[in-house]
């Protein structure tokens, strides 16, 4: 319809002592009070935003095609106000939602967080049997004293849960442990070997990383297929030459050389694509860059000298990999940490997560297995190195296996036996944080796909700490729950008192606002000291 006015007759009774005062019920589940958007817009704003992920401009363009005229700036209050009524119909229903987990047999609690630069850390709770965000806070840091809190308040709305996920960090292992003295708290396997291998490869890591940079090898390899690509495209016959070459037909002549260094250098500066997207320590660019270079070098010492043209380019490139090739530095640290990660990838099998060639990335949940056979394995892993003298003997290789028996505990959850209305169960935590991990990672997409910008600093200071409880509105059984038997958010959304909307929006605004307008204004008047003291005198 766009815009239209409604004109309210209001009644009341002059015969009741109270003087009950009847309003438009139609009205009041169409619009908030004193507001100029009805509930239909409100909804459509905040499932576009967070769901759809949308830019403002496209929300903009959406309703625009509705008959409705609204600002980007409205825009962006609308969707603030969306996450204010989510977050209270969600505390609304918490008794609900604490009944449906107990029919489960509990909740288990997985605790993460994520920040950028100085932005705030954005703290989340989530339960792994039904993956329903439960609660959400914004810190400052992850620091223990702040955390007890808001552990103390998941205690206190939802009771203790069977078992806590949660990273290697200090902060919440000992924020877990002071609320949760009695629950099982486990580590999350992914987070557990990658800080694992960060320890072990990190030193070679950094060696490899410094000492290629002082060479330049990748800028210089860069400026050469830059320079050469325009060359090779006036020749459209290089690339079927090369093509025929490598499949091993005789009758097609050689490539020229040209051809030949294009596509080496390619290949060469390919090898950050070489890893399964997990990161390092899994993945090893610049060792995977060096041992490239190294077959490049190779290659150009068993060329036919006929083909090698005296020309500045080859002899600039010839002339940098040797001094890579000759630097012993280099060559001591690529074969230590090859033979380091040989002892870390024996291990990421033994606890069947994160496998070198598995393509699933970040959302590697590991192997579907049961948790004593991956127990086993590890035990084996150890016991093997140990037994290995010149293993043994590497101090990192020690301090690995030091760290595995200290969290040795905190790996290997058993299955939780719990009893519920509907008779005993047995529930299996999940062995990885990947669940929040993964939601953080789609919030900074979703984020970058509206703005174009990657860094999350600025969102992760302004946004609302509810805002993750979006995520519950695609479970159906959490919807279902928390319309509370009404047909839509509309009607549900209706229900809620605006004061409370209004003095939530209120707090985020104090909250977020640095300095307040009117101080501001105050301190930078350019006289503002004489100003103060003419206050006092």
């Amino acid at each position: 319809m766009g815009e239209w006015h409604a004109k309210e007759i209001i009644l009341h009774c002059d015969v009741c002592s109270a003087e009950t005062v009847y309003a438009s019920e139609e009205l009041q589940v169409l619009a908030p009070p004193r507001c100029k958007f009805g509930y239909d817009v409100l909804i459509h704003v905040g499932t576009a935003w967070f769901l759809g992920c949308r830019s403002e401009e496209e929300i903009q363009q959406e309703l625009a095609q509705k008959n409705i005229s609204i600002s980007k700036s409205e825009i962006d209050y609308l969707a603030k106000k969306f996450i204010i009524y989510l977050a209270v119909i969600h505390r609304e229903n918490s008794c609900e939602l604490k009944e449906s987990m107990a029919l489960r047999g509990g909740y288990i609690l997985h605790l993460d967080g994520t920040c950028e630069g100085d932005s705030p850390h954005l703290i989340s709770v989530l339960d792994g049997l039904s993956e329903i965000v439960l609660d959400n806070v914004k810190l400052p840091s992850e620091n223990s004293a702040q955390i007890i809190p808001f552990l103390s308040r998941i205690k206190a709305r939802y009771g203790c849960p069977q078992a806590v996920v949660s990273d290697m960090g200090k902060g919440m292992a000992l924020a877990i442990k002071t609320v949760f003295p009695q629950v099982p708290a486990f580590i999350c396997h992914f987070h557990f070997l990658r800080d694992l291998g960060k320890d072990l490869l990190g030193i070679e890591n950094d060696i490899l990383r410094k000492h290629l940079k002082k060479y330049g090898a990748q800028s210089l390899l860069r400026k050469a297929a830059k320079e050469l690509k325009p060359v090779l495209n006036s020749d459209p016959n290089w690339l079927h030459a090369l093509a025929t070459c490598m499949e091993g037909r005789d009758d097609e002549k050689p490539p020229e050389f040209l051809p030949t260094v294009y596509a080496l250098i390619l290949w060469v500066l390919d090898a950050r694509h070489l890893g399964d997207g997990l990161g390092f320590p899994f993945d090893r660019s610049h060792l995977d860059f060096y041992q490239r270079l190294k077959t490049m070098h190779s290659v150009f010492s068993k060329l036919p000298t006929a083909l090698l043209p005296i020309n500045s380019l080859h002899q600039q490139l010839v002339s940098s990999l040797q001094k890579i090739m000759d630097d012993a530095i280099l060559r001591k640290t690529a074969s230590s940490m090859q033979r380091k990660i040989q002892v870390f990838d024996e291990l990421r099998k033994a606890m069947r997560i994160t496998l070198p060639g598995k393509k699933q990335g970040l959302n590697d949940d590991g192997e579907d297995t049961d948790i004593n056979t991956i127990e086993k394995g590890v035990t084996d892993f150890c016991q093997g190195l140990c037994s290995d003298y010149n293993l043994a003997a590497d101090s990192d290789l020690q301090k690995m296996i030091a760290q595995i028996d200290k969290y040795w505990d905190k790996l290997f959850a058993d299955s939780i036996a719990v009893d519920t209305p509907n008779g005993k169960i047995i529930i299996q935590p999940q062995r990885t944080n990947n669940i929040l991990e993964r939601f953080f990672r789609n919030l900074k997409r979703n984020h970058c796909k509206k703005t174009g910008t990657s860094s999350m600093s600025k969102m992760l200071k302004t946004m609302l700490s509810d805002t993750p409880l979006v995520k519950n509105l695609e479970n159906q059984q959490y919807l279902e729950m928390i319309l509370n038997g009404r047909n839509s958010l509309e009607e549900r959304f209706a229900e809620i008192d605006s004061n409370t909307i209004r003095k939530e929006m209120k707090n985020h605004k104090m909250q977020t606002e640095g300095i307040p307008r009117k101080l501001k204004k105050i301190i930078t008047k350019s006289d503002f000291p004489k100003i103060l003291l003419r206050c006092f005198s």
